[in-house]
């Protein structure tokens, strides 16, 4: 039978972190486009869970649901028309690094649809768990976050929430621990060392992702919120932070019922960059950093972490 959440001890969600309301200055006026323009913002306090949920806990979900992923089910023939039958099979999208140097402008380079892979088997068919229980679940789409977070008695946080979250009570700078990406060249983040997409020379041998909390916790007390992997929010992806200014608060109501209907072409906010991050790529390492994403996309470097209301 499903288990309640209440009956669930602390130990098995995940630790929350208090994050005191107040404003700040969201978003950037000097690195992407849609990170425009920074503004003041002012957000209810919160408590967010210390690091994004782990492979431990998103199966300790499954098991008490049943739940089924995206990524274990079979693509709709009506959402794509273009593919045979057996093409329609259930799968995600794997990171693959090429044999060597190649051109930085088409992503299908390095990212391959693999099919059978899914947040138990993360490297696609053959793959496991193993070794992995605390890293972060991939592999999930915004409706298994939002199912996710419904269990365990909470929600995703809004894009504003994760970035002054991901601030840690510090003021803007560049990096959310100071200007420098290697303070006296002490990694602070699992991101990618060396040439994208196809050498990594991390010193700690670290690829992929990493169990959480390796790396140091900001002011509140948050690991992860920067590198590892992408983490979804409720927020509907705009194209800036001018196209609309109301996106956070209706994102925050509408987590209240039940999951919102969605379709393939709706897209949602991620944050905080992953460790496919690298300089001369994609510099979205930073607190002000935004992606969007199609929410029914699973791929091996996105997962999520929920909040509670206060």
């Amino acid at each position: 039978m499903p288990t309640s959440p209440a009956l669930l001890t602390p130990r098995r969600l995940g630790e929350l972190r208090e994050v005191p309301g107040g404003e700040f200055v969201m978003g950037s006026d000097e690195h992407y486009p849609e990170e425009r323009p920074a503004h003041v913002v002012a957000v209810p306090a919160f408590a967010l869970e210390t690091h994004p949920v782990t492979n431990a806990e998103f199966r300790r979900f499954v098991t008490a649901t049943g739940h089924l992923t995206v990524a274990e089910t079979p693509l709709a023939p009506a959402d794509f028309p273009d593919l045979e039958p057996d093409q329609l099979v259930p799968g995600s999208l794997v990171f693959t690094p090429p044999p060597g140097p190649v051109p930085l402008d088409d992503w299908q380079r390095w990212w391959r649809w693999v099919p059978g892979a899914d947040w138990r088997h993360p490297g696609g068919p053959g793959s496991t768990l193993d070794g992995l229980e605390r890293h972060p679940v991939v592999h999930v789409g915004w409706e298994d976050a939002l199912a996710y977070a419904a269990w365990a008695g909470r929600r995703l946080p809004t894009e504003a929430e994760w970035e002054r979250a991901a601030r840690g009570g510090a003021p803007p700078t560049v990096y959310a621990w100071g200007v420098e990406a290697r303070p006296r060249g002490r990694a602070m983040a699992n991101t990618w060392e060396g040439r994208f997409p196809w050498e990594n020379t991390s010193p700690a041998g670290r690829t992929r992702t990493s169990p959480v909390g390796v790396y140091p916790a900001n002011g509140y007390g948050l690991v992860d919120m920067i590198g590892n992997v992408w983490e979804w929010t409720s927020s509907p992806w705009t194209e800036d932070h001018g196209a609309d200014p109301e996106s956070d608060q209706v994102a925050h109501a509408c987590c209240g019922g039940g999951p919102p209907a969605v379709s393939e072409t709706d897209r949602r906010v991620m944050k905080g960059g992953s460790h496919l991050c690298a300089p001369t790529y994609c510099h979205r390492y930073r607190p002000p950093a935004r992606q969007g994403h199609d929410v029914r996309s699973s791929t091996s470097h996105l997962g999520f972490r929920c909040a509670v209301d206060r």
